[in-house]
């Protein structure tokens, strides 16, 4: 199924143009998840330009909200010490552009509820996402029956509304989520929240060919890959792996007794990156740890 909506411009098919890369190279993606402003706003931008060269292939970036339902203690407890901090929309758009300055080329998507969008106002938002070259949206308490109230008019405009589709998403839903999806599909692969239990390989595999029969779009599955063996299991039945609550655990872990950035948080979740982005690309062992230490050299990625 394709949507009826209009083609996107150029400047917002980087998503397009990864999965294409990803397609050619014969492997699945990584995708990072992390909460904008946690735990300020100086590290968080410093996480943000390490992403990507720790091997994360695109960069979802979660858009702090004092309720965050469908998320998990470890995301819960990030977006609590990125409001804490002070993070707004508008420094979380703030984080897009200063990325950009060095890096046009990774996909960056904003994830997150629709009530600090609604705040912000819809068409500003939309507006000031494009302008900070965001090229799309994961909005997780929007469903498909309210289409207008966000997901079309992005559309319309450019940036891409990418879907969760879930275990208990039947053929007659699963027509409904797709129809105005672009991006990717985000298969959430466990029920339940954020970093709760580990996914089966074998049933996301048949999940994910059977969301293919709907859609020509990507599929990424997230929710629950919590190591690097998660990853390297999930990867070959996929079109990319969403690594997220082992991220923001990994930040949370690397604060000092008051909550505060030390001089190893944003080595930490390099190292991660670079352990999991060998993990989805099938390497184990010395082969992982070397892409690792090339990875934060600034070699081969």
């Amino acid at each position: 199924m394709r949507s009826s909506v209009a083609p996107l411009a150029p400047t917002t098919q980087r998503i397009e143009r990864r999965f294409a890369a990803l397609a050619a190279q014969g492997r699945a993606g990584l995708v990072t998840f992390v909460t904008a402003g946690d735990p300020d706003a100086q590290t968080s931008a410093a996480i943000l330009t390490a992403l990507s060269g720790a091997g994360a292939d695109i960069i979802e970036l979660g858009m702090p909200f004092s309720d965050p339902m469908a998320d998990g203690p470890a995301i819960q407890a990030s977006s609590q010490r990125a409001l804490k901090a002070g993070q707004t929309l508008a420094r979380t758009l703030d984080l897009v552009r200063g990325l950009r300055v060095e890096d046009d080329t990774t996909p960056i998507v904003l994830m997150g509820y629709f009530n600090p969008i609604y705040i912000y106002g819809v068409e500003r938002f939309i507006a000031d996402a494009l302008a900070a070259a965001v090229d799309g949206l994961i909005v997780v308490d929007l469903p498909p029956e309210e289409d207008d109230e966000l997901c079309l008019p992005a559309r319309r405009a450019g940036l891409n509304f990418i879907r969760l589709a879930t275990p208990t998403t039947d053929a007659k839903r699963l027509a409904a989520v797709l129809e105005h999806s672009s991006g990717f599909v985000y298969y959430v692969s466990i029920t339940g929240i954020t970093g709760a239990a580990a996914p089966d390989p074998h049933r996301v595999r048949a999940a994910v060919s059977l969301i293919k029969q709907h859609t020509p779009l990507p599929v990424a599955v997230g929710f629950g890959v919590k190591t690097a063996e998660d990853a390297r299991r999930i990867a070959p039945g996929a079109d990319a792996v969403v690594i997220g609550s082992a991220l923001v655990e990994t930040v949370r872990a690397h604060l000092d007794a008051n909550g505060r950035a030390t001089d190893q948080t944003v080595a930490a979740v390099r190292d991660k990156v670079a352990m999991f982005a060998a993990a989805v690309r099938g390497q184990t062992g010395d082969a992982a740890a070397a892409l690792g230490r090339q990875t934060l050299s600034g070699e081969g990625l």
